[in-house]
């Protein structure tokens, strides 16, 4: 498979006229209360559409299968979700591809002065789960439980799930003795001052998994792709150039923290220390060889709730352009 990184820089304007006048139109369909906002708002305040001569439309939904209907309907080209949803399709022979952007971050907290030191020590309590039973920590996680100490953690513990925000309650009260939520939401606990006592790194090192691995990405129909390059080029020109003005700029931060929505300085803190964590630093053949190995571990474990008819990694999943053949390897994210 040819080569490509997600790290890309600002060649792809070398890689194409810049002096071109078309305006293609990108439609992009996000989650109304998404993190994935205060990326459009980057976008939007420096025009950075404008820039690399697009014109960005945004649709507002209300949940992730909103999302997915409204990209399977045409009614938005692109949309933010995960690459095993992506390969669940391909499956279906519905031709959509990814590029991703984040990685998969995260892991199980517990209040620090719980006494849990290990997932051991979780036996016969709560552990709360916000993405359902398949989400792809808590399936990691019951893979490594059962690597690290031969211990079933699904039958041993007591699996709780519930809706993100009722989840980060339940542990503020003392009702769960772990947690596995989303970022945004962990790094929420992390500022109330919970601990992890496992990362999704050191889930995926007990089975020799070193790359980063990707989680969410650019999502969009393969065909569209083909049929309209220099939109999805010059999109993700602007995406990568908004990521890179978060990493790098703390006065961004500062204007964007209305939308954020943090309940104090530490969750302002910690929202930024982990956005800029899971930026995705780079996407090759390892980590396309990593990835099958976690599509592996999680389809032992979710099965075809999980992965659908998909028996193994879709060699088009992930997007492969000649355009970005020639993406410049800089260290964009340092």
């Amino acid at each position: 498979m040819r080569k490509w990184f997600v790290k890309m820089t600002l060649f792809l304007c070398m890689s194409m006229p810049c002096y071109v006048l078309a305006q293609p139109e990108v439609r992009v369909g996000v989650l109304k209360y998404g993190t994935v906002n205060w990326e459009i708002d980057v976008i939007k305040h420096h025009q950075l559409d404008k820039k690399f001569q697009f014109e960005l439309k945004v649709t507002s939904l209300a949940s992730k299968n909103a999302s997915a209907v409204a990209l399977q309907s045409h009614a938005v080209d692109i949309i933010l979700s995960d690459w095993l949803w992506v390969n669940r399709q391909r499956f279906e022979q519905k031709d959509y591809t990814i590029v991703p952007t984040s990685m998969a971050t995260g892991g199980l907290y517990v209040a620090a002065n719980s006494g849990i030191e290990s997932l051991v020590d979780l036996k016969g309590k709560k552990i709360g789960i916000a993405g359902g039973a398949v989400d792809k920590s808590w399936l990691l996680l019951q893979a490594y439980s059962q690597k690290k100490y031969g211990l079933d953690l699904k039958s041993k513990a007591e699996p709780t799930f519930a809706v993100p925000p009722l989840l980060n309650r339940l542990m503020l009260r003392g009702d769960l003795a772990g947690a596995i939520n989303f970022w945004h939401y962990g790094a929420r606990l992390k500022a109330a001052g919970y601990k992890q006592i496992v990362t999704v790194p050191q889930m995926l090192a007990e089975f020799g998994i070193e790359a980063p691995i990707p989680l969410l990405g650019w999502v969009f129909n393969q065909a569209w792709a083909d049929e309209q390059p220099e939109a999805v080029t010059r999109f993700l020109q602007a995406s990568l150039e908004a990521k890179q003005i978060l990493f790098s700029s703390e006065l961004e931060w500062q204007r964007i923290r209305p939308l954020i929505k943090a309940e104090n300085a530490e969750v302002f803190s910690a929202l930024k220390q982990d956005y800029r964590a899971g930026l995705l630093r780079q996407f090759g053949g390892k980590e396309i060889e990593a990835s099958k190995r976690v599509f592996a571990i999680l389809a032992e474990q979710g099965g075809s709730a999980l992965v659908g008819k998909a028996t193994a990694l879709s060699a088009g999943t992930f997007w492969e352009n000649d355009v970005l053949e020639n993406t410049v390897n800089a260290k964009v994210f340092q």
